[in-house]
């Protein structure tokens, strides 16, 4: 085992992967194995990693899956998918496209950030999570939805996510959403397995409630 794996830990390559996790998780905890019947097979939701990707997690912040979507279709049917384009572009041309004056700042920072998407793939979590954090308008949500989906760390939790939160309280028969902080303990219990925990509870969510809740 090479230092790079040793620190990042296990990477979810395949459906194969996703399948290994659920084992674990349903035989960890059983209202998982009660999730995992209703939901079926779990999607494997791998992306490219680089700036494509992170500017996309950027556009979904805050708002419907849908509405993101849609503006994402605009940015890539207009160019607008990388470093060199967002810079050559003002914030009002960006606007026009359907990104907020806010959201807008924070694709030209990025682009302007010059981040090594290359070294961060053999980065461990937490060093990915800072790297990103430090640009303006990236959260640690953000960070957190690239290293699981991006770059494929299989334990990585995302306990900001309101689909996530609200999965929780129905699945685990709370009496309120758990708050970020207490959702990132509850998961503690699911390493090292976390991201396939993540996807079953979005999976989850979209059995009780019909929509979507990661785009």
């Amino acid at each position: 085992m090479t230092d790079a794996v040793r620190q990042v830990g296990r990477i979810i390559h395949s459906d194969a992967c996703v399948a290994e996790g659920c084992v674990w998780l349903a035989e960890a905890e059983p209202r998982f194995a009660h999730a995992l019947e209703l939901t079926g097979p779990l999607p494997l939701r791998r992306r490219e990693d680089g700036f494509a990707q992170l500017l996309s997690a950027i556009v979904s912040q805050q708002v419907s899956v849908a509405s993101a979507r849609a503006i994402w279709a605009r940015l890539e049917a207009a160019g607008m998918i990388s470093p060199e384009a967002i810079l050559s572009q003002d914030i009002e041309g960006l606007r026009a496209l359907g990104l907020s004056r806010q959201k807008a700042t924070y694709a030209q920072a990025l682009a302007a950030e010059g981040i090594d998407f290359d070294a961060l793939r053999t980065a461990p979590t937490q060093e990915v999570v800072e790297t990103l954090t430090a640009v303006k308008g990236i959260g640690v949500w953000t960070a957190e939805i690239y290293a699981m989906f991006s770059l494929g760390h299989a334990d990585v939790f995302a306990p900001g996510d309101l689909a996530l939160q609200e999965a929780a309280r129905i699945l685990f028969d709370l009496d309120e959403r758990p708050k970020e902080r207490a959702l990132r303990k509850m998961a503690e219990a699911w390493s090292p397995w976390r991201a396939v925990a993540a996807r079953a509870l979005w999976a989850y969510y979209h059995v009780q409630k019909q929509r979507e809740g990661i785009a």
